[in-house]
């Protein structure tokens, strides 16, 4: 799945290339927006917000209908979507081919004058008037490379649920929203933590919450993530990925099992169980 610093890039690709244009076409591939029409429509900006993507738009005539019939009422609307495991927003120049995804998971074409942006297995599509977007993204913690970053907040919401183990409750978008399993792993091997640790005896919650934002923000503006400082293919993680392979600190080989839902990697030396853990084994 996309982590938050993947959905920041995407978000300013969709910016650099649609950003103050005017949209000439677009083509929505999902049934509760194959009607709609967007010609006319002018990008204000894009933005990210955890692992959600918001696109703002003003349309051109508050009071017209939409292609589907329905009034538009308001001037400014966001286009909504998430990623999830595998969606993707590509930009392309007008006239250039479009390559990397098959066409049948395209799900929205939007066309400008300079740029041609296309979304491919997008979900949760929506758009909806941007004094409602709090009803999409309003559930969410505090967004680790937003503007607004609460780092006391995000550790509150941790500690609100003290049972649940450190490596659920870092994935819980409601607690700190941008987390994704890579930087779940890579954090709680750079704190010597295990994952089946529960919350209330994590020790120092705010030093786990603020190692994972500085990760995140170091790799924002680049696609290649890195917890290790290296950029190199094979380096650039300690635990994530790395199942049986020697752990970089002492040698032992890295392990892997599903926590939850997730997948996880952890180093069992690095990172002991806490008495109060559940095993893993």
């Amino acid at each position: 799945m996309p982590e938050g610093d993947t959905v920041w890039n995407t978000a300013r690709v969709l910016h650099r290339a649609l950003a103050g244009a005017r949209l000439t076409g677009s083509d929505f591939r999902v049934p509760q927006l194959a009607t709609t029409d967007l010609t006319g429509w002018t990008v204000r900006e894009s933005a990210s917000r955890g692992k959600h993507l918001l696109l703002r738009l003003t349309a051109p005539d508050p009071n017209r209908a939409n292609a589907g019939g329905s009034a538009v009422g308001g001037a400014h609307w966001t286009l909504h979507s998430h990623l999830r495991m595998d969606g993707a927003w590509r930009a392309y120049a007008p006239g250039e081919r479009w390559s990397g995804r098959p066409a049948h998971l395209i799900r929205v074409v939007l066309r400008s004058p300079g740029a041609v942006a296309v979304g491919y297995h997008l979900h949760e599509l929506a758009l909806v008037p941007s004094a409602e977007e709090e009803g999409l993204v309003g559930h969410l913690g505090p967004d680790l490379l937003g503007p607004d970053w609460d780092p006391a907040e995000a550790v509150r919401r941790l500690a609100a649920h003290p049972e649940q183990t450190i490596g659920e409750a870092l994935l819980d978008q409601r607690n700190l929203a941008g987390v994704g399993n890579l930087y779940k792993c890579e954090v709680l091997f750079l704190r010597g933590v295990s994952p089946w640790t529960p919350v209330r005896v994590v020790p120092d919650l705010a030093g786990t919450v603020a190692l994972a934002q500085r990760l995140l923000a170091a790799n924002r503006g680049r696609w290649t993530q890195s917890t290790t400082g290296s950029l190199h293919r094979g380096q650039t993680s300690y635990v994530y990925g790395r199942r049986a392979q020697p752990c970089r600190r002492c040698g032992t080989a890295i392990r892997k099992q599903e926590l939850g839902e997730r997948v996880t990697y952890w180093c069992p030396v690095c990172q002991p169980e806490h008495p109060e853990s559940p095993s893993p084994t």
